[in-house]
């Protein structure tokens, strides 16, 4: 088991993110610039977790993520390590459901790109997310299983200077210039399929 998750970190990139992040509302913005290109690569996450670090596994936050031009929210585990790994794996059997009150919710879709989880709305959603996220002063979050059961009470998260947030996030990262993301080059269910096979299911 842990051969196979050390093969798994080796074949995932290295990501960079500020080590001072900006404090905007509720929000943080992470920067770095490429010496090379001069482009900046941001993350924005809310303060609150929607699942807290626990027991050596990380955190799920919520993101606002470049989509094709629309910054839509996200919920996602970065930078997963050989003891979190699993966890982002494991996640790609569910969904992330997100709600802004009084709206109904929408559910999205998981995903490994590079070393994160990340689980973002679907084509049909993005605009409507996009534009939700801007009106919203507070959101549901939760992951819930492969069949959409599940998961228990929501977290609740407050949502002041999402606003300012973006507008800052537009600034140092305008959207359409983030790269594609990549995704982690192994068949997904491959992968989960030999991870319990190690654990002995």
């Amino acid at each position: 088991m842990q051969r196979l998750l050390a093969l798994i970190a080796c074949c995932l990139p290295l990501s960079a993110l500020a080590q001072a992040p900006v404090e905007i509302g509720n929000w943080q913005l992470s920067c770095m610039q490429d010496k090379m290109t001069d482009a900046s690569a941001c993350v924005l996450r809310l303060k609150d977790w929607v699942e807290a670090p626990s027991g050596g596994q990380p955190g799920l936050a919520l993101e606002i993520v470049d989509r094709g031009g629309r910054l839509v929210p996200a919920i996602t585990a970065r930078d997963l390590t050989l003891d979190g790994i699993a966890r982002g794996v494991l996640a790609l059997t569910g969904t992330a459901q997100l709600r802004f009150p009084p709206n109904t919710l929408f559910e999205m879709p998981c995903g490994l790109e590079g070393r994160s989880l990340v689980c973002a709305p679907g084509a049909a959603d993005a605009e409507r997310a996009e534009k939700e996220l801007l009106a919203a002063d507070r959101a549901l979050a939760r992951m819930v299983g492969p069949t959409g059961s599940g998961g228990g009470d929501p977290a609740e998260l407050k949502l002041p200077g999402t606003k300012d947030a973006i507008a800052r996030f537009v600034k140092e990262a305008p959207p359409g210039t983030t790269p594609p993301p990549k995704p982690l080059g192994i068949d997904p269910v491959d992968l989960l399929q030999k991870m319990l096979k190690g654990l002995g299911n």
